[in-house]
């Protein structure tokens, strides 16, 4: 009996947590489709982006803070081709004369399969001659790829001295 008890509890907690990400996955989902509203709303030219590139992933919600040693994480959406094919995790450790806090969201294009392959084997590191262009009209018509990925930002609220995506690390993860 107590070993009933035992695996009907563990199949109800196993449960509980599965549905709990199932939960998160589906707001960074409906996070990352309006963050992908909001970026052409502000810049409609970048749905060039959206509908050449070979994937993208959209990370609607990144917190950046830092005095002096700084980080900046965030979950979101990758889409290949432009279908949904999982989740990619951004985190990203600075040092040097930054200060403050900031809310944004961000979106990485890679060029090609092989760009967008190294993203899903877990091997994009942005390096520090990448930069981000900040979402607004226009700025998307310049815009180049770099080594194979473009990367664009939209603040969404805060301060902080500091503007490089240098250092950022992904994560892939599927469906």
């Amino acid at each position: 009996m107590k070993k009933v008890f035992f695996t009907l509890s563990l199949l109800f907690i196993s449960t509980l947590i599965f549905a709990q990400a199932d939960k998160k996955d589906d707001r960074i989902v409906e996070d990352a489709t309006e963050a992908k509203s909001e970026f052409l709303k502000d810049d409609p030219d970048m749905q060039k982006f959206f509908t050449s590139s070979y994937g993208y992933i959209i990370l609607p919600n990144v917190g950046k803070g830092g005095l002096g040693v700084g980080g900046a994480s965030g979950n979101g959406v990758a889409y290949e081709k432009g279908k949904k094919i999982g989740f990619a995790r951004m985190t990203q450790v600075t040092i040097g004369f930054q200060a403050g806090g900031q809310a944004y969201s961000e979106v990485v294009f890679f060029e090609d399969k092989a760009a967008f392959d190294r993203f899903k084997e877990n091997k994009i590191e942005m390096s520090a001659q990448v930069s981000a262009v900040a979402a607004a009209s226009g700025a998307s018509l310049n815009a180049k790829y770099v080594d194979g990925v473009a990367v664009f930002t939209r603040t969404k609220g805060g301060l902080m001295y500091e503007a490089s995506v240098g250092g950022q690390q992904f994560k892939f993860r599927e469906n």
